[in-house]
């Protein structure tokens, strides 16, 4: 047990060590000239300040949570004032998680460039690490704290001897369920925040610089395209980092939750079902890092997308073997929870369907957000009629989008309850989200392929290299999107598990939607999502607005700006969205967390579980909905860059058709880059909050284990008066 308990931790130190070598190698490579330089400072400088800007005021939200956490954990004997500090632990890793990705990012766009002046597959090369160091330190810092923090609180509230079903463990858990807290807490506002910038910048930068001054996306004479390449790191990589650094740890705390509430009798005094769960993280961190070593192209022509499918697939097959042999050595023959008995193999095969459903929602995704498949080729058919028939095909491809993975999901929540109850449910989850470091190096490739293609545009470099980027950044485009299927889809699963754990908790045996509170806490869980993600993109359309107003004034007032005689004001874009996020991220975070608070407080946990079902159903099917619709607008605008047949004409950049397509686009972005990718941490997030309240509001003192023996003595009884009476 010492032996299996330390390697948790040990595996993230692995991941951490590996992720050092390949940021090494990042910061070695050729930065280019002196000018790629110098714009490659500028989105650096940009991004760092707007972290600071962000840390500073969230800074002040952490000190004031961890008072009342720690205040709070004084009040009932399952926790502990130690939560305080868990939180806090949990919230700086998820900020510094993000901060790895953006430091590394910056420094990969313009080694990218650089690159691709040479060749394709040395500008996927060096791409693809800089993704890959920020998917390291991510699961690293996941694995490495939990792992860490678990063997810490264990220690302390359990002692030797005491039954790992009973109150100390449940307390240690309960302990570290505020780290989990903290990760999700700085991953909303992040997410958020990062959100809202890049997409005021990059609608600024779309609606003035290619709509009305007719100038390429990325060209240097626009003043936005600074802050729309700033916006691109501090959005879809620190905000991305910080929000599977979260998603990665509530999986993980769901199924270690709900393995408390198993009495295992196996070689590890009780702790398999807790363990598992971690451990299927850390083997996931180092398969990860072997799928990395397949996502390599020799020629020009060779398939970007099927170089990272490969490592994608490699690292899924190579976790699933694994997980078997964990999953053999760990758990013994036959467990029970909640009254469902199941076997270690049924264990396993829950694993499987996490994985497979994983798969299929990013199959999926592809599908609907890829250049040249049916639901992007629609969009562009639809171009051709103008804005308004850009925009309906758009909404419409977004609503089909939400079938065939709500299909997926409810077939994965059936499969993987069936082979092993909640309990099964919660460890497909974790097993899903093993390879989140594979998973996120390819979604941060995305970014910084497009911050390369944005620095060779601005730099003047010869049309080859735009062309190399330009690749890169349309599959960058692609799994983007089946990264942010990836990640509700898990979303989905785990708040089942975390909403399982809330329930056991709480101490309630079942939510009643006849009762009246209960069915009204439904359908406000169900309007959530959509208030949250209209604070969103109306903070986008101000920030925008602001934006383009500033664009405006520098194309009118600074002479000499088309004509390469004078240069823009980028800094005052900048400050724009710097100023614009900071402020309006703060009314959605507040929703996430305030409202479970005051649901659970006045009106008990019964209703509380009503609002936490109809915010998952709701912000899962609207994650989907959103992020795939601004995916498919966003790809089936850059179909038009290689040119498009529409009814037997041939249609390119600056074509009518190009210019709905934009359109299009522009309302795509904070669908696909704010308030879609954003649903999957605010179901979490509300779920987490019901957890760490659970035990405040429990309506009974009893544990699970003990309900757990009342249902099967009420059995007993049952079987007994039965026979008597035969």
């Amino acid at each position: 047990m010492e032996k299996i308990i330390y390697l948790v931790p040990l595996l993230g130190i692995l991941g951490l060590i590996v992720m050092a070598v390949q940021s090494a190698w990042v910061s070695k490579q050729d930065a280019g000239d002196e000018n790629m330089q110098t714009l490659a400072g500028y989105i650096a400088d940009g991004a760092m300040a707007f972290l600071k800007a962000e840390w500073k005021v969230l800074s002040y939200f952490v000190v004031v949570a961890a008072i009342l956490l720690g205040w709070s954990g004084t009040l009932v004997e399952e926790s502990s004032p130690l939560i305080a500090i868990s939180f806090i632990i949990g919230a700086v890793l998820s900020a510094f998680a993000g901060y790895i990705g953006m430091k590394i990012a910056t420094k990969a766009n313009v080694r990218t460039t650089q690159a691709a002046r040479t060749s394709l597959a040395q500008a996927l090369k060096v791409s693809f690490t800089g993704g890959t160091v920020m998917g390291l330190g991510v699961a690293g810092l996941a694995v490495l704290g939990l792992g860490g923090l678990f063997i810490v609180f264990y220690q302390l509230f359990v002692p030797e001897g005491a039954a790992i079903t009973g109150i100390e463990m449940r307390k240690a858990i309960e302990v570290l369920a505020g780290f989990s807290l903290g990760a999700e807490s700085i991953a909303l506002f992040a997410r958020v925040g990062g959100g809202i910038y890049t997409k005021a910048a990059d609608v600024g930068a779309d609606l003035v610089g290619k709509v009305e001054a007719g100038i390429p996306e990325d060209d240097v004479r626009n003043p936005a395209t600074i802050a729309d390449n700033v916006g691109d790191n501090v959005g879809d990589v620190a905000g991305m980092g910080a929000d599977l650094f979260g998603s990665y740890v509530a999986t993980i705390l769901a199924t270690m939750v709900l393995g408390q509430e198993i009495s295992s009798n196996d070689n590890f005094g009780g702790l398999s079902p807790i363990l598992l769960p971690m451990l299927i993280a850390g083997l996931g961190l180092v398969f990860s890092i072997v799928g990395t070593w397949f996502v390599r192209i020799k020629n020009e022509t060779d398939s970007v997308q099927k170089a990272l499918n490969i490592g994608n697939w490699s690292s899924i097959i190579l976790t699933a073997i694994a997980s078997y042999f964990a999953v053999i050595y760990l758990l013994p023959e036959t467990l029970t929870h909640r009254g469902v008995t199941f076997t270690a193999l049924d264990v396993f095969w829950a694993i499987v369907v996490g994985l497979v459903v994983g798969a299929l929602m990013s199959i999926i995704t592809e599908y609907y957000t890829a250049m040249g498949k049916r639901p992007v080729l629609s969009i562009i058919k639809q171009s051709a009629t103008g804005h308004a028939t850009n925009i309906i095909g758009g909404l419409s491809v977004g609503m089909e989008s939400t079938v065939l993975p709500t299909i997926v999901l409810a077939g994965g929540i059936m499969a993987s309850y069936a082979f092993a109850g909640l309990y099964g449910v919660a460890i497909a989850a974790a097993g899903m989200m093993a390879t989140t470091a594979m998973q996120l190096a390819i979604d941060a490739f995305g970014p910084i392929a497009d911050n390369a293609g944005g620095i060779a545009e601005m730099s003047q470099l010869p049309e080859e290299v735009r062309h190399r980027t330009d690749n890169l950044d349309a599959v960058g485009n692609t799994t983007a999107a089946t990264g942010k299927g990836f990640a509700i889809a898990s979303a989905a699963l785990t708040s089942l598990a975390l909403f399982a754990a809330f329930v056991g908790v709480s101490g309630i045996t079942a939510i009643d939607i006849y009762k009246a509170p209960v069915l009204a806490g439904l359908f406000i869980g169900g309007m959530i999502p959509f208030i949250f993600s209209s604070l969103a993109i109306a903070a986008v359309g101000r920030a925008a607005m602001d934006m383009v107003n500033e664009v405006r004034r520098q194309f009118r007032e600074i002479p000499g700006i088309m004509e390469y005689k004078a240069k823009p004001e980028y800094e005052k874009c900048v400050a724009i969205s710097t100023k614009a996020s900071i402020r309006e991220m703060m009314a959605p975070g507040a929703i996430a967390l305030i409202v479970p608070v005051i649901v659970g407080f006045v009106f008990g946990p019964e209703v509380l579980g009503g609002l936490l079902a109809g915010v998952t159903v709701s912000g899962v099917l609207m994650g989907m909905f959103q992020s795939n619709a601004g995916g498919a607008w966003d790809n089936a605008k850059k179909s038009f860059e290689k040119g498009v047949e529409i009814n037997g004409e041939m249609f390119y950049k600056k074509s009518e058709p190009h210019k709905a397509s934009v359109t299009g686009d522009t309302v795509g972005d904070p669908f696909k880059d704010t308030s879609g990718p954003s649903m999957n941490i605010l179901i979490k997030l509300m779920s987490i909050v019901a957890l760490v309240i659970a035990p405040h509001i429990s309506v009974k003192s009893h544990t699970t284990a003990q309900m757990d023996q009342e249902i099967q003595k009420a059995q007993t009884e049952q079987v007994v008066v039965i026979t008597e009476e035969k």
